[in-house]
């Protein structure tokens, strides 16, 4: 089974200790985000983990924990930064900041499990083409050497979004196009292996990888392992990567992105943050003795053993 870290709430950035709280009792809840009353629970053993998937826009306050996992399970850190300043991500740390500290988790667990991630690209009238494409620049100039992999994307069209951004330009085909185009053409630029989850078939012309971003092969030749060859059922539709499960849950994360899926409602996160226990096996409250409880199915892509450490034995 691979363990998925961050796509549904910044938990690296936000809720650390409560992540470490899992590893250290070994097992962790996720309720379902469609029928509430139903929760399902996971091993966190290293050997019940086939390989554990992070993304965050901040790993300052987690550098050290990362270390320690990266020494006891396989692991892949996805690192998010972009051009967006604090009208879109009010509480995300500047670009220079952020740059260093990825270059910081790089030495801590190995530049070869660190991915760099250039995501969502959205335009509006302060955002634009020519702006993404500066960063993007500045970013992979400074990169260049130490980061060898990075995944951009295009914002998702979401129902919120035209609400919290209306000033957004639509994403044409066309648009889509020759922005890869351009992005391809930098990332090789400075020597970096450019990815999609979803790519139009035309972005492999580019040189484009749009195979899914998180996928068994490159897990494996970072961790030095091998996976069997299965196919990649995604996590949504239109999704390439391998299959994961989540430990996060919606409506929680106070990075507050205004292009974000994750979070509809200011409020309804400050309702969930108040519930949180960094003892509870779940992210939010506690079980009920009402909940339907379902010990979730772990199956290894694992062709070999491998080698797993204990994490605090």
């Amino acid at each position: 089974m691979i363990l998925s870290v961050g796509t549904r709430t910044d938990i690296v950035n936000h809720y650390g200790d409560w992540l470490m709280e899992r590893f250290r009792e070994g097992v962790v809840y996720q309720r379902n985000p469609l029928f509430a009353n139903r929760i399902t629970g996971y091993l966190l053993a290293p050997d019940k983990i086939d390989a554990i998937y992070f993304c965050s826009k901040n790993y300052a306050p987690f550098l050290e924990n990362a270390a320690r996992l990266a020494r006891a399970y396989r692991t892949m850190f996805h690192y998010t930064i972009t051009a967006y300043e604090h009208d879109l991500e009010p509480n995300i740390p500047p670009v220079e900041e952020s740059i260093r500290t990825l270059l910081r988790l790089a030495a801590a667990v190995g530049r070869e499990k660190v991915v760099w991630r250039y995501d969502p690209v959205l335009l509006t009238g302060k955002y634009t083409a020519e702006r993404h494409l500066e960063a993007f620049e500045a970013i992979a100039a400074t990169l260049s050497g130490k980061i060898g992999r990075c995944i951009f994307g295009f914002v998702e069209m979401h129902n919120k979004i035209r609400e919290s951004v209306p000033d957004l330009v639509t994403l044409t085909t066309p648009l889509q196009e020759q922005l890869a185009a351009k992005f391809a053409e930098i990332a090789h630029k400075y020597g970096m292996v450019l990815q999609m989850c979803r790519a139009l078939p035309k972005f492999e012309a580019y040189g484009i990888d749009g195979r899914g971003c998180v996928r068994l092969d490159i897990l494996g030749q970072a961790n030095g392992c091998r996976f069997r060859d299965v196919k990649h059922n995604g996590n949504r539709r239109g999704c390439l990567c391998i299959e994961s499960r989540d430990v996060g849950a919606y409506e929680t994360c106070p990075s507050l992105c205004k292009y974000c899926y994750a979070n509809t409602d200011e409020e309804a996160v400050r309702k969930n943050m108040a519930q949180h226990d960094v003892h509870s096996p779940l992210l939010i409250g506690a079980p009920k003795p009402t909940d339907i409880f379902t010990q979730g199915a772990q199956v290894s892509f694992l062709k070999d053993d491998g080698n797993q450490l204990s994490l605090f034995g």
